[in-house]
């Protein structure tokens, strides 16, 4: 039944605004927002929904991983642009080298 569903991944956020400009200014993803979510339009088609919760706790796990070439350079790119490695309500972000099923 839910084999050829297309499934998604979500998690919350205490600040709605700040996280769109964080993901679409900083990390330049395509941000989309409607009736008070975000959509995260991400490589290869996926998405990932963020919704707001007023008692938001950060996830204790990594919520995004994204694959990349070459992690030193994209740490430093990311860095200058003024990223951290969570998110601005506390959720864990990764870059991670890229291999052949990545």
């Amino acid at each position: 039944m839910l084999k050829e569903s297309k499934a998604f991944s979500g998690f919350s956020t205490g600040d709605i605004p700040k996280t769109k400009e964080f993901y679409a200014g900083i990390l330049g993803l395509d941000v989309t927002e409607s009736h008070g979510l975000l959509r995260l339009r991400l490589a290869g088609g996926n998405s990932v929904l963020i919704y707001p919760k007023p008692n938001h706790v950060p996830a204790t796990f990594t919520v995004l991983n994204f694959p990349v070439k070459d992690v030193d350079l994209a740490v430093d790119e990311l860095t200058k642009r003024g990223a951290r490695f969570k998110g601005p309500t506390g959720n864990i972000l990764s870059v991670i080298e890229q291999t052949e099923e990545t």
